[in-house]
């Protein structure tokens, strides 16, 4: 989990608060490095809208979330990236890893197509950085200019 700054010292059950009938935006790769920057260059796959209260009793180290409904349809084609958490008012609260593997976030479809479903099955917080090489996130590459190598 990656908290906008606003939120940082905030408690969990603070935040699974502030997420009370706010939303969930699922996107494609190339997440920004920071909860605090706008997201510019991933593609908007899917959005599911949170339910009050956001969140039931947690089932071990998995949470409960209670969505609007959940599958959404898809409103784009892609593969989940990240998913960013937006609290009733639209402030964002916090950006989550999505996709196989260990991630926050998961979800049954490997990839989301136009009006297909896209049902979420895991969510679970993680505190700290991205479970992924932090040289990857942040960067532009260009033609030209080589991508980030390995240690």
């Amino acid at each position: 989990m990656n908290l906008a700054s606003e939120f940082a010292n905030r408690s969990l059950e603070e935040i699974k608060e502030l997420l009370n009938g706010g939303t969930l935006s699922v996107y494609s790769v190339a997440r920004p490095l920071t909860a605090d920057l706008a997201v510019d260059r991933s593609g908007l796959l899917v959005t599911f809208t949170f339910a009050t209260p956001a969140f039931g009793p947690a089932d071990g180290e998995n949470e409960s979330p209670n969505f609007v409904a959940n599958p959404v349809s898809s409103g784009s084609v892609g593969t989940p990236g990240f998913v960013r958490a937006c609290a009733a008012d639209g402030k964002t609260v916090a950006d989550f890893s999505a996709g196989p593997g260990d991630r926050e976030i998961k979800f049954a479809e490997v990839s989301c197509s136009n009006g297909a479903p896209v049902r979420l099955v895991k969510f679970c917080f993680k505190q700290g950085d991205w479970p992924e090489r932090p040289d990857y996130y942040g960067t532009h590459p260009r033609p030209g200019y080589p991508l980030p190598v390995g240690p």
